[in-house]
């Protein structure tokens, strides 16, 4: 694999040199330093582009300039359809407005984009030395994403897989009733705890507390319904969960849920691992899908 440009754009802006699928020197970003939340929820789409040069530029010099973006929402020939995350990326032509951008630093710049959750994916694998198998991830945070690797044509919005038939589960961002996210998510864990913190009701299920505890079932059997629907879909075969919230998961009680939910003897050939994400898997997997795409456009 030859070395290009990684970029994951989510809590910040962040951005790195890749080389043979390891991560050459310091991750840039922005802002740096300290974490800041919502740093980039209101900024403008053309602010955001030329903070993503900005953090790109100091590895310009070093590779031929493909590079490799991961944005949160639906991302579709290089435009995002939607992000309920950073709303006003709605509807951009990003990758044009990128290229254009890097153009001014490069002759021939090439810029893909994806999914976070993709390059997430596409990360892990090549972490393991495994881009020649089925690889997906949940990354469990403020949203739930759903990463797919090798990625395909299709929106893959994982997270809002409808889980319950429940008229009350209405506590996803996007509005939508009886989806993933309304249960597994952050945001939404806080809209229907409104006296406890996210890891509070963790610790209180623990302890016994009995609302708790049947929270702590809910949102494991909501999981386990979404991991046996893409069972169900796509075939058996590896699933990692990371993310901030991904701590909360108790391995063994998901994967009782599962069985109960996934009977035909094929697809049972799946598994289930708990492991650390963050920026710099992030940005490795979208460098790996950006080489990827640079070379099926035979460029």
């Amino acid at each position: 694999m030859a070395s290009g440009i990684g970029v994951l754009v989510s809590d910040r802006i962040a951005a790195a040199l890749v080389d043979g699928h390891k991560i050459v020197g310091d991750l840039q970003s922005f802002p740096s330093g300290e974490f800041v939340p919502d740093a980039l929820l209101g900024m403008p789409a053309d602010l955001i582009v030329e903070k993503i040069v900005n953090v790109a530029q100091p590895f310009l010099s070093e590779t031929r300039a493909f590079i490799g973006i991961g944005f949160p929402g639906i991302v579709k020939n290089g435009v995002i359809e939607d992000s309920p995350n950073l709303v006003q990326l709605k509807g951009q032509q990003m990758q044009t407005l990128l290229e254009t951008a890097f153009r001014g630093l490069v002759s021939d710049p090439s810029v893909s984009l994806f999914n976070d959750a993709d390059v997430v994916a596409a990360g892990l694998a090549a972490k393991r030395g495994q881009l020649d198998r089925l690889i997906r991830v949940w990354t469990l945070g403020n949203g739930v994403g759903y990463g797919r690797y090798p990625s395909v044509e299709g929106v893959w919005e994982g997270g809002h897989m409808v889980v319950t038939l429940d008229p009350k589960e209405q506590y996803c961002g996007c509005g939508g009733r009886g989806h993933l996210e309304g249960i597994v998510g952050h945001r939404s864990m806080r809209l229907r705890f409104m006296d406890l913190e996210p890891e509070e009701i963790f610790e209180q299920a623990q302890q016994g507390d009995q609302r708790c505890m049947d929270f702590v079932k809910l949102w494991h059997r909501a999981l386990a319904a979404a991991t046996a629907t893409s069972v169900h879909l796509d075939g058996p075969g590896k699933f990692f969960i990371t993310g901030p919230n991904s701590p909360f998961l108790n391995v063994s009680l998901l994967g009782e849920y599962l069985h109960e939910m996934v009977k035909l003897s094929p697809l049972q050939g799946y598994s289930l691992e708990v492991v650390p994400g963050g920026e710099e898997i992030a940005v490795l997997g979208a460098t790996v899908n950006a080489m990827q795409a640079f070379r099926r456009n035979g460029s």
